[in-house]
């Protein structure tokens, strides 16, 4: 019976030291009441509890939280309902706080998100709301940052994942923007067409510039070498002349073989059917009688 008692003791104590050490694991508090008040936040670690005293109220984890709210059902400026469903990251500053300051504090911000979603959604056209997610998740973090503040909870981010507009809004919208890339394409044909037109027309009016004056240098080419082909000839022809008029000199040629010379031209002006006029030099008769003078000598 004795050591069925010593047995149940010392089950007793172990189970009140048990209860005494508390280790908390990284990442995480633990919220302790004693005589069912608020005592004190155990970091991670070691700690020790008074026995009976002391209870382990609630496990926290400080670390950041990711809650995804379903859509919303929103009324937008312009009379049109949209879907929108939004994700929340936050984390725990003030442990006692998230405990005891408010019951529930998932389902709190969640309420918070749809009232000023649909504040914020509220007061926008559909297509500024469309494009405008960056304003919205501004206005939820400040809305729900001074919210939350009191609770002990810290709401680093806000981020609208989708807003889903009706299925008539959206086969118009995919209608209007097919138009719209149907415009811009016959845009960007058109203008196409008219540049290739522009540099078609530009590289004709080069070519023909460039036409003008390869011509216009071949002929100055062309009038140089004849110029030069000219200038070549009359030299060729004047020392011709030189040379024939050296002969001359150099043969002892007087007027008589020269008149001599005229007399024998006179047949082959005269020779031809078309010839019916035909002029005589006037030095013709002189010749004759210079060569008469000298067949008498």
């Amino acid at each position: 019976m004795n050591a069925v008692l010593l047995v149940l003791l010392l089950l007793v104590l172990a189970g009140l030291v048990l209860s005494t050490v508390k280790v908390v694991p990284q990442a995480s508090v633990y919220v302790v009441e004693r005589l069912g008040r608020y005592s004190r936040t155990l970091q991670p670690g070691l700690s020790l509890l008074v026995p009976v005293l002391d209870k382990v109220k609630v496990k926290l984890d400080v670390r950041e939280q990711v809650v995804g709210f379903p859509p919303q059902g929103v009324i937008t400026k312009d009379n049109l309902g949209v879907g929108v469903d939004s994700v929340l990251y936050y984390s725990i500053t003030d442990p006692a706080a998230a405990t005891y300051a408010i019951q529930d504090y998932v389902a709190a911000i969640e309420q918070l998100v749809v009232t000023t979603l649909r504040n914020v959604v509220g007061g926008m056209a559909l297509e500024e709301a469309l494009t405008g997610r960056d304003f919205i998740n501004t206005q939820l973090a400040v809305v729900l940052d001074e919210a939350t503040g009191k609770w002990g909870i810290k709401v680093n981010r806000v981020e609208i994942r989708g807003i889903e507009p009706p299925a008539t809004i959206r086969d118009a919208m995919e209608q209007a923007m097919r138009a719209d890339r149907g415009k811009r394409a016959a845009i960007l044909t058109a203008e196409g067409s008219q540049q290739s037109a522009v540099l078609s027309a530009q590289g004709e009016k080069q070519a023909a510039v460039l036409r003008a004056e390869a011509a216009k240098a071949a002929r100055i080419l062309d009038a140089e070498a004849e110029r030069e082909a000219a200038l070549l000839r009359a030299d060729g022809e004047a020392q011709a002349i030189a040379r024939v008029v050296q002969a001359i000199k150099d043969a002892g040629v007087d007027e008589t073989v020269l008149a001599y010379q005229r007399i024998q031209l006179l047949p082959t002006l005269a020779a031809g059917s078309a010839n019916k006029v035909w002029f005589v030099p006037s030095d013709i008769a002189s010749a004759v009688s210079g060569l008469g003078e000298a067949l008498g000598r």
